[in-house]
């Protein structure tokens, strides 16, 4: 990309950081279509959870805290802590978009450890929905303080994208970022300010990834230099649970949240297992699978539409005391 074109984006920034937080781009559809009342319990037993949303989305967002209700109305009182970037919901929504995923990472790292009530708990639970998936994920591995029990993901995009979301035909602005990252995913200013092209990853191009990648490279150990911290952290998972939405067309290749790989040519896919990231263990995703501990679930529709019956079997089996102990 030449100077001119960067310069000419520098100057579209304070732009896009309005259009981001006044207009609200194409979203995820967001969680239950019904609310449910709190219940009257006592103290909880459960594991506090952390909730980290995706793609347009702000930790106030009406939708996002109904899973609080619905959480407390299904397996009792749980101290519910939804992740922001932001105290401001509006430029909570923005860093969605605009930031350095690894530096927004170390944020909640910190946010986490020194939180009053999540860093005196036993471990806490985790539920990412679409990118908020692979963030705690990376959360986990990279510090783990307090330590996650189980971890759950909705379309997460853990092997990466191949393609960026599709703009609306008169949505100028989203056009031009989608121009910028797909013809210079990997520069220094995609890779540091645009938070999609941080887990970009084209199976055809994977030397520029491996190269440039600011994120998802580092986090899933792909590169020749291991971390041996991040399998050891994902090795202390009680259960790690992967949702794919069947009929997904926002996350391509849908099947990303499984960690396979899928041809851009030829569409083939390599599922996790076949995979060297796995027979090498890369991550602690295969000593995780032949612990049991690995699940691979469908869930049915389009990307991150969620009925309350998909969420409620999910908190019953996830996040409910039973499954390891509980608050002191």
């Amino acid at each position: 990309m030449t100077s001119k074109i960067l310069l000419h984006l520098w100057t579209l920034l304070p732009v896009a950081l309005r259009f981001v937080t006044a207009v609200p781009p194409p979203q995820e559809p967001l969680l239950p279509t019904k609310s449910t009342p709190v219940a009257n319990s006592a103290e909880s037993a459960n594991l506090p959870l952390v909730v980290w949303h995706g793609l347009g989305d702000n930790y106030k967002a009406e939708g996002l805290q109904s899973i609080g209700e619905l959480l407390n109305g299904t397996i009792g009182n749980t101290t519910t802590y939804y992740i922001r970037l932001d105290d401001d919901p509006s430029a909570d929504r923005t860093a969605t978009f605009l930031g350095n995923v690894t530096l927004q990472v170390q944020k909640v790292c910190d946010d986490l450890a020194s939180h009053p009530i999540l860093s005196k708990a036993p471990a806490i639970n985790a539920l990412g929905f679409s990118q908020g998936g692979q963030f705690l994920r990376a959360y986990v591995q990279r510090c783990n303080n307090p330590r996650v029990e189980n971890l759950v993901t909705f379309g997460s995009q853990h092997n990466g994208i191949s393609e960026f979301q599709e703009c609306a035909a008169n949505d100028w602005l989203c056009q031009t970022w989608r121009s910028v990252l797909k013809g210079n995913a990997w520069g220094s200013f995609s890779q540091s300010r645009l938070v999609p092209a941080q887990y970009y990853r084209d199976p055809e191009v994977l030397d520029n990834y491996l190269e440039y990648s600011n994120f998802l490279a580092d986090i899933n150990n792909e590169r020749k230099v291991k971390n041996d911290t991040y399998k050891e952290n994902m090795k202390k998972l009680g259960r790690f649970a992967m949702f794919m939405f069947a009929n997904d067309t926002t996350v391509v290749p849908k099947e990303s949240a499984f960690f396979s790989e899928v041809n851009t040519t030829s569409e083939k896919v390599t599922k996790l297992q076949e995979r060297d990231m796995y027979q090498e263990d890369w991550i602690g995703l295969r000593f995780l699978d032949e612990e049991k501990r690995l699940e691979f679930r469908i869930a049915e529709g389009g990307h991150m539409q969620l009925s309350d019956d998909i969420l409620s079997d999910t908190f019953n089996k996830y996040f409910k005391s039973w499954n390891k102990g509980g608050l002191d």
